[in-house]
């Protein structure tokens, strides 16, 4: 499909630079497509009365580290200011990384990872550059290992907030406990699911007592959830992988939900994407543990998930394009163009939206 199919006009400052409090303050759109009426307007406090008993809610426990780095190469000319934003672990002590500007560095540079304005208990972060690709990717060997390198980016390192939030605020304490979900428990994402922010424990009791189960899958956001699409056609895009887990005990319970008359509610693209990759034709839905690189787009079959809660996406997005497969490309652009009117919030930190697929 062409790329442009995917365009619509956002405003920018409806891009949300910080979240509201509490979390499940936000604004929830309810999308059913074709239904009376088509488009709701009602509260992310308002799920359970929007779910069924015998509903089942999947979240992602992927817990965001502190992926953003800034630096400065020593050793070779005059220093250089680096900011590296990790993407992937490749082994106890190398990463792969986004450098700024990349320019500026050559394999066997070294940069020395600063610790202004935080309190550091560690020695110097000192990383060797051993490769450089394309777009500033390059590898790092760090001098620590294992639980000590995790403790010094961790010290070290700010939020990777998404582009269109970092490029208008820097990254500040507060982000470290707004940008990660309730549920976060398994380290390794360089974005948070988003969708999931807008959980608390006062809204989890009252799914609960609504007979709402709630299951968890994992899926390690990496970085090509920031990249826009600059393919023409969507059938040239090429998408990141990333690692998810799905274990045999939550897909029998969720197969079991469906055999019930239950519905699967996917909370965020990343879970959608967990539960789609492990799911057969038959809509039957399998232990996965492995990379997937599933791009979703209009004409997709949806094999498990029945509804999503999301957020607000960005014009041509994967993201967009996604829920655009769920609820048909027309239906999107009016529930687009309905959310701007009215004033909602978009993105990471936004409002959400709970979308009925289409059947």
């Amino acid at each position: 499909m062409r790329t442009d199919l995917f365009d619509f006009d956002l405003p920018p400052e409806r891009i949300a630079l910080r979240p509201v409090s509490p979390r499940d303050a936000a604004r929830l759109l309810v999308v059913r497509p074709g239904g009376t009426p088509e488009f709701d307007d009602r509260g992310v406090r308002d799920l359970p009365d929007l779910l069924n008993p015998g509903d089942a809610l999947v979240v992602n426990d992927t817990k965001v580290i502190s992926a953003r780095l800034m630096g400065h190469r020593i050793g070779r000319g005059p220093d250089a200011k680096i900011e590296a934003t990790l993407t992937e672990r490749i082994d106890g002590s190398r990463w792969r990384a986004f450098a700024k500007p990349g320019k500026k560095l050559a394999p066997g540079d070294v940069i020395r990872f600063g610790e202004e304005g935080k309190v550091c208990f560690l020695g110097q972060l000192d990383a060797t550059v051993e490769s450089k690709g394309e777009g500033g990717e390059i590898t790092l060997s760090f001098a620590f290992h294992g639980v000590v390198l995790d403790q010094a980016i961790a010290e070290r390192g700010d939020m990777p907030l998404p582009p269109y939030i970092a490029g208008k605020r820097k990254p500040d304490a507060q982000d470290r406990d707004d940008y990660q979900t309730y549920f976060a428990r398994e380290e390794g994402s360089v974005a948070a699911p988003t969708a999931g922010l807008h959980f608390t424990e006062a809204l989890l009791g009252r799914l609960q007592a609504r007979g709402v189960a709630l299951h968890k899958v994992t899926l390690h956001v990496g970085p090509g959830t920031f990249l826009p699409v600059h393919a023409d056609d969507t059938s040239d895009h090429k998408m990141h992988s990333e690692h998810a887990v799905l274990t045999a005990e939550t897909a029998a319970a969720l197969n079991a939900v469906h055999a019930k008359g239950g519905r699967i509610v996917a909370v965020g693209s990343t879970a959608l994407r967990t539960l789609e990759s492990a799911a057969d034709d038959t809509g039957t839905i399998k232990p996965f543990s492995g990379d997937t690189a599933l791009f979703i787009t209009p004409g997709y079959r949806f094999k498990a998930v029945d509804v999503m809660m999301t957020n607000f996406h960005l014009p041509r997005s994967t993201l967009f394009m996604l829920v655009s497969a769920l609820c048909g490309l027309d239906t999107m652009q009016r529930a687009y163009a309905h959310a701007i009117a009215g004033g909602y919030r978009f993105y990471s930190y936004g409002d959400a939206s709970l979308l009925f697929r289409t059947q």
